[in-house]
């Protein structure tokens, strides 16, 4: 689908724990889409959104948005309500991926390996662990691994649980307890119909958390990742599934662990990214370069698709 000139509302920022990184991925997409001589408004996302957008009466909006309200279906059922056209997935695709625990039981009935667990209330942690160590506690609706733990068996966080130690409890009153699988960090990008590319992600320090995410030289990406064929084509047609299955649009990212000890069988999808970020550090422009879609060709084609979406439901055709 070849684009015509448009103008687009690149929608960024808002008050999630992930602004800094929405910031910077709808900076990155505006200048992509001047580049190829689009015409953009930029808004930073505040609770007179709608009143912008109206004013703005763009062709097309690209949500860059990261987390609540941008994430969570919130921000796609008043774009609903307004009649609007925007990339990457709509409102029910949007409040089940940004909920890891509704996430599961919309994918594990169709076979999709995703790591056991449960949802538990903050004050149980601070009499008994939920799960034999170690194991991993982490928010149930937030992304780029903002409030993650992992709780060892040296009692890192103290044995119980300390209030006074450093972590999510701290902030959530539920946390989502799964079990801690050893093993490597994976992700695939999946755009449109088709899986991209494996990328394995090696933290210099620690694990894959939001600093190691972000920060320039934490994090060395392996693009592709030097896995065994099967591993590639399990996480590629895991996550392609899950896209689906889910009903995301545009691209979705999934990120996986491996343990390389066990083989397939090793393999678990952690979570599914409705709206993977877009910055110079991000994973799915990243694999598009790889495979030869430069940055401005990868958010035109995201932008491609939520036209072809738009012009199906108003009975266009294709």
């Amino acid at each position: 689908m070849t684009l015509p000139k448009l103008h687009v509302a690149v929608l960024m920022g808002g008050w999630s724990s992930e602004r800094p990184v929405s910031l910077m991925s709808g900076e990155g997409v505006a200048k992509a889409l001047e580049s190829k001589g689009h015409t953009v408004t930029r808004i930073d996302m505040d609770r007179d959104v709608a009143l912008r957008l109206a004013e703005a009466k763009p062709d097309v909006v690209f949500n860059a948005l990261h987390g609540s309200p941008g994430e969570d279906g919130t921000v796609q059922g008043m774009m609903d309500l307004m009649g609007l056209t925007y990339t990457h997935s709509g409102l029910t695709t949007s409040v089940i991926a940004i909920d890891k625990e509704l996430t599961k039981q919309a994918l594990v009935p169709h076979g999709v390996p995703m790591p056991g667990g449960r949802v538990v209330k903050t004050e149980e942690l601070y009499a008994r662990d939920p799960l034999p160590r170690p194991y991993v506690l982490k928010p149930v609706n937030e992304g780029s691994s903002v409030g993650v733990a992992i709780v060892t068996a040296d009692g890192n966080y103290g044995d119980p649980i300390s209030r006074d130690s450093v972590g999510p409890w701290q902030e959530f009153d539920e946390l989502l307890a799964e079990p801690f699988i050893r093993g490597r960090e994976l992700t695939t990008a999946v755009l449109g119909d088709k899986a991209l590319m494996v990328t394995e992600l090696r933290p210099k320090s620690g694990f894959y958390d939001f600093d190691a995410k972000y920060t320039d030289g934490m994090t060395e990406h392996v693009c592709p990742a030097e896995i065994p064929d099967e591993i590639t084509q399990a996480c590629k047609d895991i996550a392609l599934r899950a896209h689906q299955l889910l009903g995301c649009k545009g691209t979705s990212r999934s990120d996986f662990r491996w343990d390389d000890e066990q083989g397939v069988e090793g393999l678990f999808l952690l979570e599914v990214n409705t709206q993977p970020g877009m910055t110079p550090l991000s994973l799915v422009p990243e694999q598009a370069k790889a495979l030869g879609m430069d940055y401005p060709t990868l958010v035109e084609a995201i932008i491609a698709e939520a036209l072809q979406g738009a012009d199906a439901r108003q009975g266009k055709g294709g």
